[in-house]
């Protein structure tokens, strides 16, 4: 399933690991990797693009026939889940992300992660700490509104992994000889 699909999101929770898994299988399948943040919405200084030009970059983007995009961004999933041939949505518990957000936090503080823009360096906000205590209350029924919304078929799978152990094992999966 997962093979073969060409155009994979992977979603979820701020620090719940999407993009640490999406370029590691961007390798292990040979896909572009495409970073919600780096790529479309942040530029230099933590200054955000504009709606309209967001939404320009990303359906330019998702056109292409090979990629693997992670970010959750609720408000362009009409854009990128109709074009998914995956979803990898990660639910992992709160206190996972929480330590993820504020692990990643101390690692990076004052400089770039590899997945944001030049210019971004680390930060960590009340408001981002408060986003992920509240996302499965607030952004999970949105989520699945949209992919009742926007996946196109039954064909298209959506994998929930629900502990960083699963991870590891679909991506030692992914590496197996067949």
């Amino acid at each position: 399933m997962l093979v073969e699909a060409d155009r994979i999101l992977v979603i979820g929770c701020p620090g719940s690991g999407k993009s640490t898994l999406a370029q590691r299988l961007s390798r292990a399948l040979d896909l572009d990797y495409i970073s919600m943040d780096r790529d479309f919405y942040w530029l230099p200084g933590w200054r955000k693009r504009q709606r309209d030009e967001i939404d320009r970059l990303i359906a330019k983007a998702v056109v292409k026939e090979r990629w693997i995009m992670d970010g959750t961004g609720l408000s362009s999933f009409h854009l990128r889940l109709p074009r998914a041939k995956a979803v990898i949505w990660l639910r992992l518990p709160r206190s996972i992300c929480l330590y993820g957000v504020i692990s990643r936090a101390l690692r990076y503080f004052g400089r770039n992660r590899p997945e944001l823009p030049a210019g971004c360096p680390e930060r960590l906000s009340l408001e981002a700490l408060a986003y992920i205590w509240n996302f499965e209350r607030d952004a999970v029924p949105l989520i699945e509104a949209a992919l009742r919304d926007h996946v196109v078929g039954p064909e298209v799978p959506i994998l929930q992994l629900k502990s960083r152990r699963q991870m590891r094992e679909l991506l030692d999966l992914l590496r197996a000889p067949a």
